[in-house]
């Protein structure tokens, strides 16, 4: 597969990262049931559009006369109008507009949170639901302000004029690396908790050197393995099957030699390997092939950076945007204020008892998520190059959720490696479920989301918090 694809894909599964934080910070620290989140991406992508296209906010107060003609008749208004397009700058730079996204999306939430969160919560999933049709027709049909159906296409697009010397890109590639080992630490340090909660002995830090290079090896296994084909002439899903097999061999026991030298670089590898739980080897072992895939699309990144194109170095942007949102939201949401959401996704009414302003902590919430969720949409934009109304449907609020709910609701590392986990599915079946079953691509789609269901059912049976989410802090439907 070409580096090309691979940063396409990342683009797509860091995107909906972005997205899902916002809705795990709705749902899952504050109990809020938004069904509705796609709206905010949506505000967030036209408006920054909208203020970077050259010449579309100057022409706005004309475009307002001429859609309501009426407006003519009423001299002052008129006049303002005009008087308006006349200061009004050509364009917006981009990082300007994004933050005017974010601050609408998150006015958006305070128009709907002062409305509905003061009653039950599904009189909330009701509204938004609502709301995001609404914002959905209002783009079909007010072509005057985002040209309806048509599409708006040729705006302007972050770093695509970019020529970077070697100097920026070795900065670029710098910044990845240290985003990756500070996402390895982090994950290193959720694997150190396991045992503790489970009473048994801690893992020795000088795990972590064998569980870098297990991921390190698993990525370059993988990277190399979907390179394979086949000379000899086999039927299409045969050759098919025969390729993942292949490529399972070759993970499989680098996998396992990955595995081998996690516990080697333990001081008593044999000691651990009797004291800790199976639970905890299926997370160090889970985790490893999981950050080696991560390596192997930061490889294809850094590939991508070399040979600059636009798609690298728009996804260099989103990392880190993605990267200084999670900083953030893991400062606040172990704050005391993130203490305080806690607390009112569990029993409201004790933090009303303590003296907590329960509803500005909701709206707080609720807005800040929808600020997430419209930066999300500036780059959901930027990535297609060309939006209109049908790319904002509600199926992905519904993808949001499936995320959130395979990951963990109320953990945002789980969200992280909830998109990891649905895009992969996404891929995997788009390109090996052809060659295997004889199904038409309607009946093929309908049949992938079976197997999402299924699969979602089985993972409520076994874990119904979620990979990794906390069985206690489960609330939905209390």
């Amino acid at each position: 597969m070409e580096v090309g694809y691979f940063v396409s894909l990342a683009l797509f599964t860091t995107i909906y990262a972005l997205f899902s934080l916002g809705l795990n910070l709705q749902w899952g620290y504050t109990g809020l049931i938004n069904f509705g989140h796609i709206a905010f991406m949506t505000i967030g992508a036209y408006t920054t559009i909208a203020l970077t296209l050259p010449g579309f906010l100057k022409e706005m107060p004309q475009r307002i006369i001429e859609q309501y003609p009426v407006l003519e008749s009423q001299g002052w208004l008129s006049s303002s109008l005009k008087f308006l397009g006349n200061i009004l700058p050509e364009q917006i730079p981009l990082v300007i507009a994004v933050l005017i996204g974010a601050l609408l999306a998150a006015l958006l939430g305070l128009a709907i949170g002062t409305s509905t969160l003061r009653l039950r919560e599904d009189y909330l999933s009701i509204v938004t639901i609502g709301v995001s049709e609404v914002v959905r027709l209002v783009a079909v049909n007010e072509e005057w302000l985002t040209r309806g159906p048509r599409g708006v296409f040729n705006y302007p697009l972050p770093l695509a004029k970019l020529e970077p010397n070697l100097l920026i890109k070795g900065v670029m590639i710098a910044s990845l690396l240290l985003v990756l080992g500070l996402a390895l630490w982090r994950l290193w340090q959720w694997l150190l908790r396991q045992p503790r909660r489970e009473g048994r002995p801690t893992l020795s830090l000088p795990l972590f050197v064998g569980y870098v290079i297990c991921s390190v090896g698993v990525g370059t296994c993988w990277w190399f393995a979907f390179s394979l084909s086949l000379t000899i002439e086999l039927p299409a899903f045969l050759q098919e099957i025969v390729l993942l097999m292949l490529r399972l061999a070759m993970a499989a026991p680098l996998a396992m030699v990955g595995t081998l030298l996690v516990y080697a670089a333990c001081q008593r590898p044999f000691q651990q390997l009797r004291t800790q739980s199976i639970g905890t080897h299926l997370n160090l072992l889970t985790s490893s092939m999981g950050m080696g895939l991560v390596v192997m699309f930061f490889g294809a990144h850094i590939m991508g950076i070399v040979d600059y194109t636009y798609k690298a170095g728009l996804l260099w942007l989103l990392i880190l945007t993605v990267a200084v949102v999670f900083w953030q939201l893991e400062r606040w949401v172990n704050s005391p204020w993130g203490r305080v959401l806690t607390s009112i996704r569990e029993d409201e009414e004790v933090a009303k008892a303590l003296g907590k302003d329960v509803f500005r902590y909701k709206l707080q919430s609720f807005m800040l998520g929808g600020a997430i969720a419209g930066i999300a949409g500036s780059f959901y934009a930027w990535q297609l190059t060309f939006i209109n109304p049908d790319g904002f449907i509600p199926l992905l609020t519904f993808q949001a959720w499936i995320i959130i709910v395979a990951g963990g609701a109320g953990n945002n590392v789980g969200t992280l490696l909830g998109a990891g986990i649905f895009w992969a599915y996404n891929e995997v079946t788009r390109f090996i479920l052809p060659n295997i079953l004889p199904l038409d691509d309607a009946r093929l789609g309908a049949f992938r989301v079976m197997v999402i269901g299924l699969m979602l059912i089985v993972l409520m049976m076994w874990r119904p918090q979620g990979l990794l989410g906390k069985k206690e802090e489960l609330t939905l439907g209390r």
